[in-house]
């Protein structure tokens, strides 16, 4: 058996990057067209990055865009699940994670998550972002580059040359 290659804070951050781009965005676009405009108010979003561009951080900060709330909850449920998925029907990965050669699995003996941590991972993600994201954080300094959301959950990322 290969040593375990632990998979830091930069490349997990890309990871979330690429799922943000190829999952995030697209459920967002959706959530958009099915809302018909009503989830996020995009006009007082561009207003606001205008005030921003010409250097008037308070009017820009003055009036943010309302949401709707029973349109973001669907985005966000939508988005929990969709990642889920990702890491069953793909042994731990999602497109991210994928294209970076990692994987999650479980931390004692590096095999597949099961149901239970998959969900417990996925609402593990509030508790790291609720911590001021510290939870996140904690990859960069910790040797086994665990977050909140992996110590609750059981679960590390590894790269995936491990068999």
């Amino acid at each position: 058996m290969n040593e375990v290659r632990y998979a830091g804070f930069w490349v997990r951050f890309f990871a979330s990057f690429l799922d943000t781009l190829f999952l995030a965005i697209p459920v967002a676009i959706i959530i958009y067209f099915l809302s018909d405009g009503n989830w996020f108010d995009f006009s007082q979003f561009q207003q606001n990055i205008s005030y921003a561009m010409s250097g008037n951080a308070k009017m820009a900060l003055a009036d943010q865009p309302q949401k709707s709330l029973k349109w973001e909850l669907l985005f966000e449920v939508l988005v929990l699940l969709i990642t889920a998925l990702f890491w069953r029907k793909f042994k731990g990965a999602t497109p991210g994670k994928k294209i970076l050669k990692i994987k999650i699995v479980e931390a004692k003996t590096l095999k597949e998550i099961d149901t239970r941590q998959t969900i417990t991972r996925s609402l593990g993600y509030f508790a790291s972002i609720l911590t001021f994201l510290i939870g996140f954080f904690m990859i960069a300094f910790r040797e086994d580059k665990r977050g909140l959301h992996d110590l609750l959950a059981g679960t590390v990322v590894i790269y995936e040359d491990i068999k």
